[in-house]
């Protein structure tokens, strides 16, 4: 709540703070030490041995965090994993970036990293679908593909010697996004899980949260396969067809993606974990109360949703005793 900048009322400061205090009863109870600031003591078993890693020091035979985190723990790994950092990439993880560069063979991406990311020619689709060898042509053309501050969706492929990292685009779901709404959170709200597209069939909106902290919410396009895709159609039609679905949307999607991107945020200023399930909560709560889009962003939809989320969570933790 300390972070949280907004014109609250006596009333409404106090309903905040009767919210924050059951989430921090109920994760207390849930993980003593799940949460550490700098010098706390971190519990190990001394008998068991153990590793120490980022973020934990010894001193006087006990061990301790150097930086402000959540406890993680990998098999004997224990480390501090600090909040409000730069984004860790990690293999095989989904991220959401920004081109800033399109230079040989490659395009530079802008991923919330310390250094951007490459994304080779070699190492994604082709347009016309098929798998062939690049050629001098297809360099030529990459601007056609990708240009300076096109958002696009990729997958971390591997780290180089020199720290850089590479990502790859070979699956029809990675690509330019468009017709949409890009929204930078910090990465520490996105938790890796087995879904990170999703497709919100009541509005027809594709959901993308890249574990970069860049989200993505825009007009769902489904994956097709060109080869699958009737060449006989002539080019004139689909060029016609392509520029009015590009000069086009509807005003009821936009709204819907205003409404989503703003839940995204209200939970974001809030410090909540974004996952779907959080997210269309908070979209059907404001929908129920006939809350108007821009009014979502206000001090009196905050204290709503963190009471809901106290309250949601309070019936977890009665369910699973």
């Amino acid at each position: 709540m300390r972070g949280l900048k907004l014109p609250l009322s006596q009333t409404q400061r106090v309903r905040l703070q009767r919210a924050f205090e059951k989430l921090q009863s109920l994760s207390a109870m849930a993980n003593s030490d799940a949460s550490v600031t700098v010098a706390d003591t971190i519990p190990v078993n001394y008998e068991d041995a153990f590793l120490k890693g980022h973020g934990t020091t010894d001193l006087n035979g006990e061990l301790v965090a150097t930086v402000c985190g959540v406890v993680e723990r990998v098999n004997k790994l224990v480390y501090v994993r600090s909040l409000r950092a730069r984004y860790k990439p990690e293999v095989g993880d989904v991220v959401v970036g920004r081109v800033v560069e399109v230079a040989q063979k490659r395009w530079r991406l802008e991923i919330n990293f310390s250094q951007d990311a490459v994304l080779m020619l070699s190492s994604m689709n082709m347009p016309d679908g098929i798998q062939r060898r690049r050629t001098a042509l297809d360099e030529l053309n990459m601007r056609s593909i990708f240009e300076e501050n096109d958002i696009v969706c990729a997958e971390v492929r591997n780290f180089q010697h020199d720290g850089s990292l590479q990502l790859q685009a070979r699956s029809r779901k990675y690509g330019k996004l468009e017709k949409g709404q890009l929204l930078i959170i910090d990465p520490y709200l996105v938790k890796k899980s087995k879904q990170h597209f999703h497709h919100l069939e009541q509005f027809g909106i594709g959901l993308i949260l890249g574990r970069n902290g860049y989200i993505w919410i825009g007009e769902h396009v489904e994956a097709r396969d060109s080869m699958v895709i009737d060449q006989a159609k002539s080019t004139e039609q689909s060029t016609v067809v392509e520029g009015i679905n590009q000069a086009y949307t509807p005003l009821e999607m936009r709204q819907n993606i205003c409404r989503i991107g703003n839940a995204i945020r209200v939970l974001t200023s809030l410090g909540f974990n974004v996952d779907l399930n959080l997210i269309m909560e908070t979209v059907e709560l404001s929908s129920s109360l006939k809350i108007d889009i821009h009014d979502m962003l206000g001090s009196e939809f905050h204290v709503l949703v963190a009471e809901m989320e106290a309250e949601r969570r309070i019936l977890t933790t009665k369910r699973k005793r």
